[in-house]
């Protein structure tokens, strides 16, 4: 029994020791064939697409890219997903290193998201940094960058760009101005270039007004000779503009180029067709009818950048001439205010063009606090329309909204108690004006009679 039992034992262990064994050795093979700081992707996978779109999202907000955009920003470009997280993030450093503002950098990567790249970054930030007069216009590294990255151009390609506006007489201001203006002039043939100065020194333009003229207004460059500025001169040659005055007003405000052609024909029309007081009419031409007609021109570009149709802004100014005579930024802080402060429709303006005709701080804005505060507090049982508020005179509103309610007096201040109204003219001053009171002699009294008498 006991050599049975022994060699039981034997066979026991033996097969105890094999079933060891072998898991054993499958670890060690495992160990020995895969280094542990470098697993295979069959046994490490790499990162879901969800995941990976987290990090994208995490790494882009964490250099200033809003949350609200970052889901259709990553949806439209995939190739995001395919990239390197390490080298997107030297390449956001980069740019943050260029000195590019967030919200520009946000809008770069948005609608060229290719600048990413990189390899790409990298071979411009050395040529940037050694542009020592470009280093304080992060609008120009914005621009090249995209034009750089759409049209696939090399830094050597843009110094050369920068060269040739400086040997055409371009002082580093104009080149500055024309690079942040219209940088597309980096993939424009010279003789183009050449060609237009070549024109305004044929219409009797100097080399220093040509340079101001790029500086002021850059966007001249892309206008071709004889497809736009030669029909739009001889335009204002047919309106009986001369050429010295044309030229004088150029070089004076050189946006009037910007103006289409027959443009400046229907503002003209407009100006002949106001109907307004004759010190505003006087005051809308006082630098003449070109620079009348211009000035509409920023107005209703004004007016139509802010949603209203050429047609409707022809309307509210022929409405209201006393626009013309305002500030652009007098303008839109008035259509500010309309919209966002005092939630009315820009379309408001083609019924009621007088909110842009009154004083913002003296009328608006009081007239607005006394209807606000009425309406919180329930002192007003019916709606007040943008006409309601601007149409009657001070005194009208004032009774109207403002003596029911003491409170408001404050707000309104034009009427109030606690406001002195001064009187026009010095008391007692009617007294100088007084005709004279002469006496009357007896010999008068009696020819008087006699006068009358025979009358009779």
């Amino acid at each position: 029994m006991k050599v049975i039992s022994r060699t039981m034992l034997n066979r026991l262990t033996s097969i105890y020791k094999r079933t060891l064994i072998f898991p054993t050795q499958k670890i060690q093979s495992f160990s020995t064939t895969v280094e542990p700081s470098n697993p295979t992707p069959s046994i490490f996978p790499q990162p879901s697409p969800y995941r990976k779109q987290i990090s994208l999202a995490n790494l882009l907000q964490r250099y200033g890219f809003p949350a609200s955009q970052l889901h259709n920003f990553l949806n439209k470009n995939k190739f995001l997903e395919k990239s390197n997280l390490h080298e997107l993030d030297q390449s956001l450093r980069i740019l943050t290193k260029l000195k590019i503002p967030q919200k520009s950098l946000v809008s770069l990567i948005s609608d060229c998201p290719g600048v990413l790249e990189f390899e790409f970054l990298k071979k411009w930030e050395i040529d940037f940094l050694g542009l020592d007069f470009l280093s304080a216009s992060p609008l120009i590294i914005r621009n090249v960058l995209e034009l750089a990255r759409r049209f696939q151009l090399d830094p050597d390609g843009f110094a050369r760009s920068v060269k040739i506006l400086r040997s055409l007489g371009f002082c580093d201001d104009t080149v500055r101005r024309v690079l942040e203006g219209f940088p597309r002039i980096i993939i424009m043939n010279e003789r183009e270039t050449q060609d237009r100065i070549l024109f305004l020194v044929g219409l009797g333009f100097s080399r220093p007004e040509i340079d101001r003229l790029f500086c002021l207004y850059p966007s001249v460059l892309r206008f071709g000779i004889e497809d736009r500025l030669k029909p739009l001169l001889f335009e204002f040659g047919d309106l009986g503009f001369s050429e010295n005055l044309v030229r004088k007003e150029i070089v004076r405000e050189p946006r009037i180029l910007s103006m289409e052609l027959g443009e400046l024909s229907r503002y003209l029309e407009l100006l002949k067709t106001l109907k307004c007081r004759e010190p505003i009419e006087q005051k809308i031409f006082t630098e003449g009818a070109l620079r009348a007609g211009f000035d509409v021109k920023l107005r209703s570009d004004c007016l139509c950048k802010h949603g209203l149709t050429r047609r409707e802004a022809f309307k509210v100014l022929w409405k209201e001439p006393r626009v013309i005579l305002y500030g652009i930024e007098d303008i839109e802080k008035k259509i500010e205010f309309l919209v966002n402060r005092m939630k009315f429709n820009i379309g408001c303006l083609v019924d009621v063009p007088n909110y842009l005709g009154v004083n913002f701080e003296k009328q608006i804005v009081p007239r607005y606090n006394v209807i606000k505060y009425l309406r919180a507090n329930g002192g007003l049982r019916f709606e007040v329309g943008l006409r309601d508020l601007i149409k009657p005179s001070r005194l009208r509103f004032y009774n109207l909204y403002v003596r029911p309610y003491p409170e408001c007096e404050k707000m309104y201040g034009r009427f109030s108690g606690d406001v002195e109204v001064k009187s026009r003219h010095p008391v007692g001053l009617w007294k100088l004006f007084k005709p004279q009171r002469h006496s009357e002699s007896k010999e008068e009294v009696k020819n008087m009679k006699c006068f009358m008498e025979s009358l009779v």
